[in-house]
Formats: C-alpha cells, sequence, structure tokens
C-alpha cells in the first residue's frame, strides 16, 4: 500500500507556507505540515492565524498545487500554557483543512500536563482537528512508554502519539511497545536518519532535532522495522532538517533530496 508522504516544516523552516507548499508541490509531495508557533525564539513560526494576507496566500498555494495538509504545529505544553488562548491557532488550522495539531510535553507537573493535554485535544476535537503527543528524549516525557501513560492519563479516545523515527531509536524506545498502541492512535509519523551512538548528550540530542539529521536511508537507525510495527496506511511527514546543506543548495534542493531518499527506501532499495 502507498503510504502518503508529506513535507514537515522542519526541512525547509525558512520557507514561509505559500512558497512552501508550492515547493513540497515541485519536489514530489503528498502534504505538508505547517509551523503556525516557533519552537525556539531563534527559530521562525508563521503565525498565519494573524496574518489574513499570507493565509489566503497559502489557501490559494493549497488549491492551485492540489496538496493537502497533515498538521499544524508545535504546541508547547508548559505550566503557563493558555489553551483558549489557541483558539485561533485550531481555527485557521481548520481553514487549511489540516488533519492533526501537534503537541509536546513541557511540564514536569505529569498530572497537569495530562489535564492540559485533555484540554488541548478537546479544543481541538472542536476544530475538527486531532491532536497528537510528540516525545523527545530530552522532556519529560522521553519516551514511547512514557508517552503511552500520560495519552492514557488525559483520558480521550482522540488523542494520538506521533512517533519520529530519530526520537524512537534515541529514547531506546521497543518495537514492541508499538505493537500495544491501537493504531488509531498513531495515524502519522516523523521520519529521520541519524547516525546510532551508544549515548548521547542532551546537545546532540537537540542538534540532531532542530537542526542536522540525514535523509531516510542515510544514516543508521533501523527504520524500515519502526515502520513496519506502525499502521501500514498511516501517512509519513519527512522531517530531516539539514542545515549546512541548506545554506550551500537551498531548500528545495534538500526538500528533493529527502523525497528521493524516502522513495528509495520504501521500495526496498
Amino acid at each position: 500500500m502507498t503510504r502518503p508522504i508529506s513535507l514537515a516544516h522542519l526541512t525547509v523552516l525558512g520557507l514561509p507556507p505559500p512558497e512552501m507548499v508550492r515547493v513540497a508541490a515541485r519536489t514530489g509531495y503528498d502534504r505538508v505540515g505547517l509551523r503556525l508557533i516557533g519552537v525556539t525564539d531563534t527559530s521562525p513560526g508563521y503565525p498565519l492565524m494573524d496574518d489574513p494576507a499570507m493565509l489566503r496566500e497559502t489557501l490559494a498555494a493549497l488549491a492551485a498545487t492540489g496538496l493537502g495538509v497533515l498538521d499544524i504545529e508545535f504546541v508547547r505544553i508548559t505550566p503557563g500554557l493558555d489553551v483558549a488562548g489557541l483558539e485561533g491557532f485550531m481555527a485557521a488550522g481548520a481553514e487549511l483543512g489540516a488533519r492533526h495539531v501537534i503537541t509536546a510535553p513541557y511540564d514536569p507537573d505529569l498530572a497537569r500536563l495530562a489535564d492540559r493535554l485533555a484540554a488541548v485535544s478537546d479544543l481541538a476535537g472542536r476544530y475538527g482537528l486531532s491532536a497528537v503527543l510528540e516525545f523527545f528524549p530530552w522532556t519529560v516525557v522521553p519516551d514511547l512508554a512514557a508517552a503511552m501513560r500520560l495519552v492514557a492519563a488525559a483520558g480521550r479516545p482522540e488523542l494520538g502519539i506521533l512517533v519520529d523515527t530519530l526520537h524512537f531509536d534515541r529514547s531506546r524506545s521497543r518495537t514492541a511497545d508499538l505493537d500495544r498502541v491501537p493504531p488509531a492512535r498513531l495515524p502519522f509519523a516523523h521520519v529521520a536518519d541519524a547516525p546510532v551512538r551508544p549515548a548521547y548528550t542532551t546537545e546532540e540530542l537537540l542538534h540532531a532535532g532542530r537542526a542536522e539529521r540525514l535523509p531516510p536511508g542515510e544514516g543508521e537507525i533501523d527504520i524500515r522495522t519502526i515502520l513496519a510495527h506502525l499502521p501500514a496506511d498511516s501517512p509519513l511527514a519527512l522531517e530531516v532538517p539539514m542545515t549546512a546543506l541548506t545554506a550551500a543548495l537551498g531548500p528545495e534542493a534538500v526538500a528533493r533530496r529527502v523525497r528521493a531518499a524516502a522513495t528509495r527506501l520504501l521500495a526496498g532499495g
């Protein structure tokens, strides 16, 4: 079965959404993920909910190319998160036709984190979106097992878990745990490759996570095995930031290389 392939915004983060959509179409993707909220103070986000002109241009690019929006991001669930303040973000996602909202765990109080995650899921649902929790090895929810516990504590059957092959491998998560997750909780996955080492510093985890990864099949992560334990028809979002190569060749060349690598991997090459 052919999986839909999405271009995650982090791969080409310097491109604003309208141009990002056009690049994705030219380089062979089916969908896109759009970063409407920045992750750090030094990395861009594109708040379409506050920019009607860019929102219209993005919608026009989607209509012209026929691409869909797989997800919008990035909701950091922190102790001070104002869930009601995300309403404009969710409304923009609904207008874009997005399917999912990516959330991340940044509250050390796990009970409060579960409650906020449930509230974000409820708000997303009112706009026809589903929330997914992404786990990261440097956070309070470092691996798949911890993500499963948190999602269960949130008590929302529609809440998903986002598996990123990089974070899955570097958190020492187990494929056996994937088999315990109901398929409906795994609506799509992020795919990237990297070298595999016995251990990583937090700095190394963050650098790979945000700045330098490898296209699928060009590193040492056993991506095929991870994908074999995910639903066979779930979309794959290629999230492969390559900062140095982007500076040298430009974002479109990176998007094209990443897409070609994924094609080879999925074909067994």
